[in-house]
C-alpha cells in the first residue's frame, strides 16, 4: 500500500500480513480523494476513521494536511501497527483508539468533520451504521460520512443519502447532514 497524495506522496505502508483486514486497495482510495478534493478543505478538517484496519485512510487523510485524525480499532495488533507506522512517518496529529465502534459512538463527544468507516463487509449491524453515526451526533452539521461497503447494499433511500459510487468490488456510499442542491 502507498500514500497516494499528499506530504508522505509515494511512502509505502507494509502492514503484517496477519493482520484482520481487508484494506482499501490504491485505486478506490485514490478514487475517494478525488470525490472529496471538490468538497473538502482538509486543513479545516478533523477526521474520524472507524474500522481503522491498517490505518491506510488514516494515514492518507494526514498526509493531505487534515488537522487531526481519530482512527478506532477494537483489535489491538491494527491499533499497535497504526501507531508505529505512525511514528516511522513521523506523524503526530493522530489519536489511536482501541475500542469497539458501536460503544464508542454512544460516548463519543468530540465533532467531526469527516467520518469515514470499512467495517468488515460480513459485519451484522453494517446497514445500521449510517443511522449509528447520526444518531451519535459526531458529524458536524456540515459534515461528511462516508461509508465503505459491499454492493448488496444500498443506502439510497436513506434520509442522509447524498451519493454513491462504485469502483470494482469497492462501494462508498456518502451521507451528509445537510444536502446541498448544487
Amino acid at each position: 500500500m502507498r500514500i497516494i497524495a499528499g506530504t508522505l506522496k509515494g511512502r509505502r505502508l507494509n502492514p503484517p500480513a496477519n493482520l484482520p483486514v481487508r484494506p482499501t486497495t490504491d485505486m478506490a482510495r485514490e478514487s475517494l480523494f478525488n470525490i472529496l478534493n471538490n468538497y473538502v478543505d482538509y486543513e479545516e478538517c478533523s477526521v474520524m476513521d472507524l474500522f481503522a484496519g491498517t490505518g491506510a485512510v488514516s494515514i492518507e487523510f494526514i498526509s493531505r494536511g487534515v488537522k487531526d485524525v481519530t482512527s478506532i480499532d477494537i483489535n489491538n495488533a491494527c491499533t499497535e501497527y497504526i501507531k508505529s507506522a505512525s511514528k516511522q512517518l513521523n506523524i503526530s496529529n493522530i489519536h489511536v483508539v482501541r475500542a469497539d465502534v458501536f460503544d464508542l459512538l454512544k460516548r463519543a463527544y468530540k465533532k467531526f468533520d469527516i467520518i469515514f468507516a470499512d467495517p468488515p463487509y460480513a459485519l451484522q449491524d453494517l446497514p445500521s451504521l449510517p443511522d449509528i453515526v447520526f444518531q451519535s451526533n459526531v458529524l458536524n452539521d456540515d459534515g461528511i460520512f462516508i461509508l465503505e461497503h459491499p454492493k448488496e447494499h444500498s443506502f439510497e433511500d436513506h434520509p442522509h443519502f447524498w451519493q454513491h459510487r462504485a469502483y470494482g468490488k469497492v462501494n462508498f456510499t456518502f451521507f451528509a447532514n445537510r444536502l446541498d442542491e448544487d
